[in-house]
C-alpha cells in the first residue's frame, strides 16, 4: 500500500506525463487515498485530463478536483459564438440527433438539453463541445431514451466483458431490470471501472446504469 506522499508524487508525475496539459498551475495534495486537484488551467479538456490522470495512477481511491478554467484572452469567445460553433460541431456528428439537442452557453459554460436513443450518442454529444476554445465547462442534461426494447442485455454485457482484456468479468455481477443495469462486485482500477460502465452502456435498450463498482488494490 502506497502512502499518501507516494501517492502525491505518482499524480505529480502522471500529469506532467500527460500530453498537452500544463501541470505547472496544478497542485496535488492526498490524504488517506484521496487525491485532491487545485489551480486552474487554459481549458476544460485540460481540466478533464487532469482528473483522468490522477484517477491512472495505482493506488488512488478517490479524485476531488477543485480545478478552475481560465480562457486566455488571445481565446476568448461570446456565448453567442460559441453556441454557433456547438451547433456547427453537433452537425458534423451526423449520428447524434442534433434537432432534438438543445445548446445552452453561459459565461463560456456550455448546457446540453434534450434526448438520445443511445448512450454513446450523448457521450458524442459532449465530446463535439468540450473541445472547442473558450469552453469554461460542460453539463450534459441530455437523457437517453431508447426506442429499441432491451432483450438478452445481462447476457450481451457479460459476454462483452469476458471479450474484453481490460475487464475482470469473474469479479462483477450483473443484473438488469428492464433497461436499468447494475453493477456490483470489484475493479482493480478506476480505468476498469470506467471501462466497464461504458461497455454497460454499449449494450441496445439500456437506459441506466447504476455503478457500484468499488475499486481494490
Amino acid at each position: 500500500m502506497k502512502t499518501d506522499m507516494e501517492l502525491r508524487k505518482d499524480v505529480e508525475k502522471e500529469l506532467k506525463w500527460t500530453p498537452g496539459l500544463n501541470s505547472a498551475a496544478i497542485g496535488v495534495s492526498v490524504k488517506d487515498g484521496v487525491v485532491m486537484l487545485a489551480g486552474h488551467v487554459d481549458s476544460w479538456i485540460e481540466k478533464r485530463s487532469a482528473e483522468n490522470a490522477a484517477k491512472r495512477v495505482s493506488g488512488v481511491q478517490a479524485v476531488a478536483e477543485e480545478i478552475e478554467v481560465r480562457v486566455p484572452d488571445d481565446s476568448q469567445r461570446t456565448d453567442e459564438d460559441i453556441a454557433r460553433a456547438a451547433e456547427k460541431a453537433l452537425a458534423w456528428r451526423f449520428w447524434v440527433p442534433k434537432d432534438r439537442i438543445k445548446v445552452i452557453v453561459d459565461h463560456g459554460w456550455v448546457t446540453l438539453e434534450g434526448e438520445v436513443d443511445r448512450h454513446f450518442q450523448k457521450e458524442s454529444a459532449e465530446d463535439a463541445v468540450f473541445f472547442m476554445i473558450g469552453v469554461t465547462g460542460v453539463t450534459n442534461h441530455i437523457t437517453v431514451k431508447p426506442k429499441v426494447a432491451p432483450t438478452e442485455v445481462k447476457t450481451k454485457i457479460e459476454a462483452a466483458f469476458n471479450r474484453s482484456a481490460a475487464i475482470d468479468a469473474q469479479r462483477i455481477k450483473v443484473t438488469a431490470t428492464g433497461s436499468k443495469v447494475t453493477l456490483n462486485g470489484t475493479v482493480r482500477s478506476w480505468h476498469e471501472q470506467e471501462q466497464a460502465e461504458r461497455t454497460a452502456w454499449s449494450a441496445p435498450g439500456v437506459s441506466e446504469v447504476v455503478n457500484n463498482l468499488k475499486v481494490e488494490f
